[in-house]
């Protein structure tokens, strides 16, 4: 064989994109067709990004965790399929296209829906390409010949089937009701949309006066403007101070108009004065208290957010903020303001502009949710549905016993348009799956479409199944559904994950995956929240351009385990960079040195090429088992251990003495086995750093085909040697020791020193110690080693040399052959001293019942764990002390 040449430095640019284009060009990502029924496929339909959105870590992170289980899986040879799309996002979408036009100086009223539809088109299509190409550039693997968009042919139909069936199944219905209202997007939102955040504000205390003249009740409000639109005031029936004031009747300050004291269980005795107002059209729990009581409904509010013709003629056409401003001094210029306190309380803010949401009395569509949900919260008692962590089951839980009806219709023109159409002739409404001419009730060609569109989530709850054809019954639909696997973030349990168990079990009768994983959001070192308003978010394409995509995923899975945040900044990447070097120039060292060797057929095996099999084998299974349920850390770390320490740290470095030999018979069957285990670890990594491991792959002289494809290495009995894993690990915790002291005696690695190994009387490894001496000498860097199993009482330490103790033998290192005494000991001696004074330190910290009592737990345990450590360290440095005395 020649030697084959690597680049001397890893550089991911120069054939990330090309071996990428080399998997898609082969057809590796797109699944083969199960041979028989009984074959399961593994399938994911991947978490569509919003269309205008540009990819940001936390996409990098869920796209890092499919294509490690999908990479996998595929490997395992099942016929494995990971499905793309992207969704036309709504409200996002439409402000984006809205903005672009704002800066044009028009605006979508102006255009017209039909010109908006078709310039918001053309930005879909400018954003749809900039995501494909981040997603490659992350070594995604999904199918491109499958991808589907939200709005594309199948899935509008698939929306407009499920609409009408929910409207046969009297699951839908339209009325007036309050939904959360954001006056920036100009559309309701569900609940669901609202992120609610801790703000500063007031309780503004405000006197209603008796309609009598007897006197004022004293109320607080955070929201003094909708007093305009009040209907009553409520105090809680079994509250002794207000029994009297029940059936009374107050005057509505600015307004003069009389409104009842009512009584409601509702109103919390202990929360401000024990005496609330009542807005049923502006306040959730209002509504709730205003049906109750057959409360009028007032709604103060136009659409764009300003006061209608409801409210007194000074505040009308008003923004809420300057109403309250305006309010709050008519009200202290009449004697009805008392006094304001400052809070902080939960506001809720639009998810997509952020503006302040305000509670509106609008018509709208809703889906009756509880029949939906009673169905998933059974799928998942049966088992039918499987979380990672399982610790969010009790979100879905509760999510799901205490849900409310979901408002679906979105004053927007982008979206799948509302199918239902209004006969201005007998005012009754048709829903059809297809464009009607005319009305289905009375016949009549007046009829007019809903001008509304679906709420986006609307077709993402049918993603798992409308992506592979539904409502036909389709090669792909009945092959790959129910798909197997999602995996998504924890904020979108409510938003995505339970409603699609819900559509897949009410409209194919079978959830829509088994394996829910969960996994954590990114934040950055001081726990925060990755954000464009805090500055501290990174761009997963920054991060591949630096250190490859490999890296990225590498690091993200090193770090994800299950039920955390991530806490990362851009240092962390170099964990994944560090490692994706070393496996490239271990492998670089492999084929370098191919000159001249030749491969040779059942090479027999050393005891050395035994245990790295074993360990290999060790490494398949816990890998399988890793990755078979998404502890991803795992897998990570499993990977690692394996590749850089057993591997490199200790095989490769072991075989130098079979290439050192005079013997090519020699040189040829080391250098065979070494190949093959190569080959086998890099199929074992490839899931976790696939662009590296491929590359290195297809230069081997013993491998054929792409990795990508290669089988997974599986467990297997007959590559257990629990004997020579015995052996082995001796031979490492005596190497382990003495290089440890080399290092503490700042021994230089080109200076070989000499030991005394002392065998305790019947120890089972003393015979492949001795056949192994070679080895030892080499990996420990040993000069002259002598073995004995003398004892007794005339056994002394040799003089120059500190002993080590370890399982069944000690070894006497000749440290004064090597390194300076004197100076070792005074070294040694005031390490020990500086042990000593940290572990005083620590005694006192934990011998104080404060500290032990009030301090976190695991803050307590890691205190001890540092005293331990410096207990041995102290004791190991009085052993050297002695040993050099």
């Amino acid at each position: 064989m020649k030697a084959i040449e690597l680049e001397k430095a890893y550089d991911p640019k120069s054939f990330e994109d090309r071996i990428y284009s080399q998997w898609k060009e082969s057809g590796a990502f797109q699944p083969e067709k199960p041979k028989d029924p009984s074959e399961k496929p593994y399938v994911i339909v991947i978490p569509p990004p919003n269309v205008t959105g540009m990819l940001h870590l936390g996409h990098g992170l869920n796209i890092s965790l499919q294509d490690i289980v999908i990479r996998f899986h595929r490997m395992r040879g099942e016929p494995t399929l990971w499905v793309p799309g992207t969704d036309h996002a709504g409200i996002a979408t439409q402000n984006v296209v809205e903005k672009k036009l704002k800066a044009r100086g028009t605006s979508r009223r102006e255009l017209g829906r039909e010109k908006f539809l078709e310039e918001t088109w053309k930005v879909k299509q400018e954003h749809h390409e900039i995501i494909t190409r981040q997603l490659s550039r992350l070594g995604a693997s999904v199918d491109w010949s499958r991808e589907r968009f939200t709005l594309d042919e199948g899935l509008s139909r698939a929306v407009r089937d499920v609409f009408v069936t929910l409207y046969e199944r009297d699951l839908l219905y339209k009325g007036n009701y309050l939904v959360n209202w954001c006056s920036s997007c100009g559309t309701a939102l569900s609940d669901d949309e609202v992120e609610h955040e801790e703000t500063s504000g007031k309780m503004y205390h405000i006197r209603y006066p008796y309609e009598d003249g007897t006197g004022f009740v004293e109320l607080a409000t955070t929201r003094p403007e909708t007093l305009l639109g009040d209907t009553a005031v409520a105090v809680n029936p079994d509250d002794e101070r207000y029994k009297h004031l029940i059936g009374k009747t107050v005057i509505l300050p600015l307004a003069n108009r009389p409104i009842p004291v009512i009584a409601d269980a509702y109103v919390e005795k202990d929360f401000g004065t024990g005496v609330v107002k009542i807005t049923p059209a502006h306040d959730p729990n209002d509504w709730d208290v205003g049906k109750r009581h057959d409360l009028p409904v007032i709604n103060i509010l136009t659409p764009d957010g300003r006061l209608n013709d409801s409210v007194p003629e000074k505040y009308r056409g008003m923004t809420v903020k300057e109403a309250r401003k305006a309010v709050l001094e008519d009200l202290t210029e009449a004697g009805f303001f008392i006094k304001d306190e400052d809070i902080t309380h939960a506001v809720g803010h639009c998810y997509r502009c952020n503006t302040v949401i305000e509670p509106f009395l609008s018509e709208q569509w809703f889906v009756r949710m509880k029949p939906l949900a009673e169905k998933a919260l059974a799928a998942w008692r049966k088992g039918d549905v499987i979380f990672y962590p399982k610790k969010w089951e009790n979100t879905y839980q509760h999510w799901l016993e205490n849900i409310r009806d979901w408002c679906i219709s979105r004053q927007l023109w982008w979206g799948h348009r509302i199918p239902a159409w209004y006969c201005e002739t007998c005012g009754k409404t048709t829903v059809a799956r297809e464009n009607p001419d005319r009305c289905a009730h009375c016949g009549s060609a007046q009829i007019e479409q809903d001008p509304d569109v679906l709420d986006t989530w609307f077709s993402s709850w049918l993603w798992p199944f409308s992506t592979l054809g539904w409502p036909e019954e389709t090669d792909d639909y009945k092959t790959y559904y129910p798909t197997t696997a999602l995996v998504t973030a924890y904020d979108i349990i409510f938003f995505w994950v339970s409603r699609m168990i819900m559509a897949g079990l009410e409209f194919t009768g079978q959830v829509p995956f088994r394996d829910i994983y969960i996994h954590g959001l990114l934040r950055d070192k001081q726990g925060r929240k990755m954000s464009k308003s805090l500055g501290n978010g990174l761009d997963p394409l920054e991060l591949v351009d630096e250190y490859g995509a490999d890296s990225v995923k590498f690091t993200l899975a090193f770090m994800c385990a299950q039920g955390q945040d991530l806490l990362v900044d851009k240092e962390s990447f170099k964990l994944g960079s560090k490692f994706a070097n070393k496996i490239w120039n271990a492998s670089r060292y492999i084929l370098m040195n191919l000159e001249g060797r030749n491969m040779t057929e059942n090479p027999p095996l050393l005891p050395v090429d035994t245990w790295i099999y074993g360990r290999l084998n060790g490494a398949a299974r816990a890998m399988n088992d890793a990755l078979t349920s998404y502890r991803y850390n795992d897998a990570a770390l499993t990977a690692y251990e394996y590749f850089w320490n057993d591997f490199c740290d200790w095989y490769v470095e072991a075989t130098k003495l079979s290439m050192r030999s005079g013997d090519d018979a020699e040189k040829d069957r080391a250098t065979t086995v070494l190949l093959d285990v190569l080959a086998e670890s890099l199929r074992l990594i490839h899931p976790l750093l696939p662009f590296v491991t491929e590359e290195i792959y297809e230069k081997l002289p013993n491998t054929k085909g792409l990795l990508i494809t290669a089988r997974y290495p599986e467990y297997r009995e007959d590559r257990t040697n629990p004997r020579i894993d015995g052996e082995f690990s001796f031979l490492q915790e005596l190497i382990r020791m003495i290089r440890t002291l080399r290092s503490e005696c700042t021994i230089t690695p080109d200076k070989k020193v000499r030991v005394l190994i002392r065998l305790s009387g019947g120890f089972a490894h003393g015979k492949f110690l001795q056949d192994n001496t070679d080895l030892a000498k080499l990996l420990a860097g040993i000069g002259e080693l002598e073995i004995t199993d003398a004892g007794g009482e005339g056994f002394s330490r040799p003089e120059g040399s500190i002993g080590l103790v370890g399982n069944g033998f000690e070894a006497f290192v000749y440290i004064a052959d090597a390194a300076d005494m004197v100076f070792l000991k005074q070294k040694f001696t005031k390490d020990l001293e500086k042990d000593r004074k940290f572990m005083t330190s620590l005694q006192s910290k934990l011998a104080n019942g404060n500290f032990t009592r009030n301090a976190p737990a695991e803050l307590v345990e890691g205190e001890k764990r540092k005293l331990e450590d410096a207990l041995k360290r102290t004791e190991k440095l009085e052993s050297y002390i002695r040993d050099m005395a």
